[in-house]
């Protein structure tokens, strides 16, 4: 089975003293150090699997070596740890992943380093979802696994009046009366069979290199063009995708204090966060309040087919169909 970028793994909070410990340990295994610039973080990859430092230099912009790196990110092998063990210390953001074979995750928790800098510094937050842009209205699809998240992000890309900022992470930060949305990856990270769902996707799929897990990173540049790829957007619109085929309402609009209470629960739908100490989550909840009084928001369930939930989709966002 191909794990979901929605899984779950195992993480553990450790002392600056373990993360030495670690760091000496396994440092013989580091043969690559990679810096990525992650919305104005240095986040750098040690490693020593080609692939994981080939599809790292894929997804992210480069960071100049000779800058100083906020966080980092050490994937290892180990035969005396357990299979997705990450273990993380919060002081010196440094975060040891071993035994993890899906690229998904390392790219997540990546951004989860950048984002917990990001939070405790800049009061910037991690939205765990799709973020595109309808003529300047800044449109954001949440939701859990198999909710159809990146199914209907694609699918809106097929109208040339949406442009995109992010399909899987963005951040956000609170300006006055609005709230943007920032993207911090190089390219997209797509699976095998998303051409079967939309046939205008064929040719990147065709041009993409697949790896064990089903998925590419891919440039959506060839597809799309570079004019629809955008650095930034002003949120508008969150819908909260669900698929539940026992309730017949397929939309339904949210007040504030009602979404906000599904994210919440949800835990807004991101399992790589890293921390979860009682302060973190007041600071997401505010977060989120703010977003959700700035941004109307609605709950569409997927139930049908993915040309009827586009249908309905396109309705909330005002894009034709």
């Amino acid at each position: 089975m191909k794990p979901s970028s929605d899984s779950t793994y195992s993480v553990e909070l450790i002392t600056t003293e373990r993360k030495e410990e670690l760091a000496e340990l396994y440092g013989s295994q580091v043969l690559y150090e990679i810096k990525a610039e992650i919305y104005g973080c240095c986040i750098k990859l040690l490693t020593g699997e080609a692939s994981v430092k080939d599809r790292w230099e894929e997804s992210f912009y480069f960071a100049s070596q000779s800058l100083r790196s906020h966080g980092r990110l050490y994937v290892l092998q180990s035969n005396s740890e357990g299979q997705n063990r990450v273990y993380y210390d919060p002081f010196s953001r440094t975060c040891f992943l071993f035994n993890v074979d899906y690229y998904g995750w390392i790219k997540s928790l990546a951004l989860s380093v950048a984002g917990d800098i990001l939070e405790d510094e800049h009061r910037i937050y991690s939205v765990h979802g799709a973020c595109l842009d309808a003529r300047g209205a800044g449109l954001c699809l949440l939701g859990g696994p198999g909710a159809g998240k990146t199914t209907h992000t694609y699918g809106l890309l097929r109208s040339a009046r949406v442009r995109v900022v992010s399909d899987d992470w963005f951040f956000g930060r609170i300006f006055g009366e609005d709230v943007l949305a920032f993207g911090s990856e190089k390219n997209f990270y797509i699976r095998a069979d998303l051409a079967d769902i939309w046939k205008e996707f064929e040719g990147l799929v065709k041009k993409a290199v697949f790896d064990e897990k089903g998925r590419a990173v891919v440039d959506l540049r060839w597809v799309i063009g570079k004019g629809r790829i955008l650095p930034l957007t002003t949120m508008h619109s969150v819908i909260i995708l669900k698929r539940d085929q026992d309730e017949q309402e397929t939309v339904k609009a949210l007040d504030s204090a009602e979404a906000l209470r599904i994210l919440e629960e949800n835990s807004y739908f991101n399992p790589h966060l890293l921390v979860k100490s009682e302060r973190k989550r007041r600071l997401r909840s505010a977060f989120f309040q703010a977003l959700l009084s700035r941004a109307g928001a609605y709950e569409v369930n997927t139930k049908g087919t993915p040309e009827e939930s586009q249908r309905v989709i396109r309705k909330i966002a005002e894009i034709e169909p």
